[in-house]
């Protein structure tokens, strides 16, 4: 029986594994969480390889993920997570402001998105509030998370007035697994073409479509009705 296994009664208890390339953050994160009641540390990562193998081997309940580390950096680990251990929450910490990495995070499936400039003692709460099914970001992330998507629609809305542009089926396809927020790779070896092709692929998508990412590609696809995004089973 594994050690997680094994601790399965022990129901109220919180069990979390710290994915970041940094020791000393890690040691500080551990040291606290040790202090708080019902949370327990019982793995810790230096990278997203590294954290998705520990996140199956011990199946925490919650994995506080940085975006930046090497390896594989941790949107895709938590994207490898969700699939390979849909019962753990992930929460993004990192210093990672970027727009771009929240939208990536959140289609990988993280519960949260909070930056580094929190203190440690707030992160033994966000861990139970994930654990109470809140979704968490950080108030400056939320204001360009709320701004980006009133602009995104904005846009989207504005190119409706127009014919949609022809795609190619190759393209449409590439797009429908983009929708399904597969990445680059993913697609790849779906179709059986190289990771560059793809990248070609979503790059004249974006410019047949005057849009700016993959993310208002999908949202003008949908709206187009382009494509029909369903579980194929």
């Amino acid at each position: 029986m594994s050690e997680h296994e094994a601790r399965t009664g022990d129901d109220d208890v919180i069990r979390v594994l710290i994915a970041d390339d940094q020791a000393l953050f890690r040691r500080g994160l551990n040291v606290v969480l040790h202090t708080e009641d019902q949370i327990e540390v019982v793995a810790e990562a230096e990278n997203g390889e590294e954290a998705i193998t520990k996140a199956e081997e011990f199946a925490p309940d919650v994995v506080l993920m940085d975006v930046r580390m090497p390896r594989v950096n941790g949107i895709e680990a938590a994207r490898q997570i969700r699939d390979r251990v849909p019962s753990t929450k992930i929460l993004m910490l990192t210093v990672s402001d970027e727009e771009d990495d929240l939208f990536e995070a959140i289609k990988a499936g993280a519960n949260g998105y909070l930056l580094k400039e929190i203190s440690v003692e707030e992160v033994a709460e966000a861990i139970r509030a994930v654990m109470q099914h809140q979704s968490l970001i950080s108030p400056s992330m939320a204001s360009k998370l709320l701004n980006e998507f009133n602009a995104m629609s904005k846009r989207v809305d504005e190119k409706q007035q127009f014919p949609a542009p022809a795609l190619t089926s190759r393209e449409l396809e590439v797009l429908k697994l983009v929708a399904k927020g597969m990445s680059n790779r993913e697609i790849a070896d779906e179709l059986y073409i190289s990771e560059n092709t793809v990248k070609n692929h979503v790059r004249n998508i974006l410019e047949k479509l005057h849009l700016h990412s993959r993310m208002e590609a999908v949202i003008y696809a949908v709206r187009e009705k382009l494509l029909d995004i369903r579980d194929e089973g």
